[in-house]
């Protein structure tokens, strides 16, 4: 059992760190960006370096206290907060890596950089740009998201077809362990076989099994030409026809596949925010390619070989390729400003899924049907075709609240979950499971791997103290 994080222990426990270490227990760091839950802390602590964190892991030990890890706050499956009620766990610590926040080194030509956890994503991604260097995790987030917390979720983000999760873009980490001990594994090795990959058991744990505290980072070179296009398709099975294809004309090139709706489009309208596609009619399905290119590329003719070869199959009726890289980032705000648009509109719920690439068309056709056959929903699915990760958001009719339909939304998530799990795809294809989705993973996790989860949660940390809620059950 656990102990709470009372004032005595606050005391104790700011008595052992330099002062400032300590922070209030703001709304900030209690609330969560769909506004689900608000968490609780019985103190805040902000450490300035690893050996702080490992000291305040330490005393939460010797308490017994629970440690929730924060980072930017940003995640949307509750693993940042340990929310508040009847079935909430003794208060715990929050510790915050916001103040290790320094880009220890940059090595260019090696393409890797060093960043503690603290580092906001967009500050990684600058410092390499001003090496000349690429990191290509890119996320809607990514001003205010920190290394820390898109390594502990394993974060994808847009570019996933062509660089890879989180997971690819570290060669190692840096953490402090469940009992104070430090993990100095940040190391810029691209081949490293002695014993077991602890990197990768930290990668995605949601804080449940250590706290990372800095990683060296894998870059890449910054592509000397970059394009995009707009292309409308005539539905979801044209789209993986034309990525096929695109594919094949360029090859590694594709870095970004965006699958865009038109009720995505018309959610833009209806919340009153700027983009908009530059189509006559809004149309049922569109797409968003990148290309990213070598200097001797030139991204508009391979864009046209494209179309030109898509249109000969009858996938695509019209399309527009940017002619510029401000048109090519009004392009991307069209498909960035839908979450915004969806969370003025008001999702009864959001899903966050995977599927077999071949699986998705008729995954979109046959849930269009089985929720319709429910009652009158609007259906918002966008998101990554490219590698399979789709965002499948159900609203209310126009001019309906969402709060009319909570008791529905419990009944359509298991009717979407249970495709998804039919098609064998996954419920969780990039935020993670948090608190949010516990039950889920209970209910549709392969049981082995449950059993597997468990025995090396309570190996590495037998007092449950790290993270307690998130991802397992307590």
């Amino acid at each position: 059992m656990l102990n709470p994080m009372t004032d005595a222990l606050t005391a104790d426990l700011a008595a052992l760190l330099p002062p400032g270490t300590m922070r209030e227990v703001t709304p900030t760091y209690l609330e969560e960006p769909r506004g689900r839950w608000r968490g609780q802390a019985g103190c805040v602590v902000a450490p300035a370096d690893t050996e702080q964190v490992a000291a305040v892991v330490r005393f939460a030990a010797a308490q017994r206290v629970g440690i929730v890890p924060w980072s930017g706050g940003t995640g949307l499956v509750g693993g940042q907060l340990m929310s508040e009620g009847p079935d909430a766990g003794p208060v715990p610590i929050l510790l915050t890596l916001e103040r290790m926040n320094r880009v220890r080194a940059i090595y260019p030509e090696e393409n890797v950089i060093l960043a503690e956890a603290g580092v906001i994503l967009a500050e990684v991604q600058r410092v390499a740009d001003e090496a000349g260097r690429l990191f290509p995790l890119s996320l809607a987030s990514e001003g205010s998201c920190r290394i820390g917390g898109n390594l502990s979720t394993n974060a994808g983000g847009v570019n996933v077809l062509r660089y890879g999760n989180a997971r690819e873009l570290c060669l190692g980490v840096e953490a402090v362990l469940p009992d104070g001990s430090i993990l100095n594994g940040a190391r810029r090795l691209r081949k490293d076989n002695t014993g077991y990959d602890l990197r990768h058991l930290l990668i995605g744990a949601e804080g449940t099994l250590g706290v990372i505290t800095a990683a060296s980072l894998r870059l890449s070179p910054r592509p000397a030409r970059m394009g995009a296009a707009l292309i409308v398709v005539r539905d979801p099975a044209a789209a993986l026809s034309l990525l096929a294809l695109a594919q094949d004309v360029a090859g590694g090139a594709v870095s970004a596949f965006e699958l865009i709706s038109g009720m995505g489009l018309r959610f833009l309208a209806e919340s009153g925010l700027a983009p908009r596609a530059p189509f006559a009619e809004i149309p049922d399905w569109m797409v968003l390619i990148d290309l990213g290119l070598t200097a001797a590329q030139d991204p508009a003719d391979l864009l046209e070989t494209i179309f030109a070869e898509a249109a000969e199959r009858e996938l695509v009726s019209d399309g527009v390729i940017a002619s510029s890289l401000a048109q090519r980032d009004a392009f991307w705000a069209i498909r960035e400003t839908i979450p915004a648009a969806n969370k003025k509109v008001g999702a009864i719920l959001s899903n966050d899924i995977s599927l077999p690439l071949s699986a998705i068309p008729g995954f979109v056709t046959a849930m269009a049907q089985k929720i319709a056959a429910l009652g009158d929903f609007r259906i918002n699915a966008f998101g990554h075709l490219g590698d399979g990760n789709l965002h499948y958001n159900v609203f209310p009719p126009k001019g309906r609240d969402r709060a009319e339909y909570a008791a529905q939304a419990e009944r359509l998530r298991m009717l979407i979950n249970d495709e998804v799990a039919a098609l064998d795809g996954s419920f969780s294809a990039e935020h993670g499971i948090g608190r949010l989705k516990v039950a889920d993973l209970e209910r549709y996790g392969d049981p082995a791997k449950l059993a597997a989860m468990r025995a090396i949660k309570a190996a590495l940390d037998p007092l449950g103290i790290m993270n307690p809620g998130a991802v397992l059950r307590g």
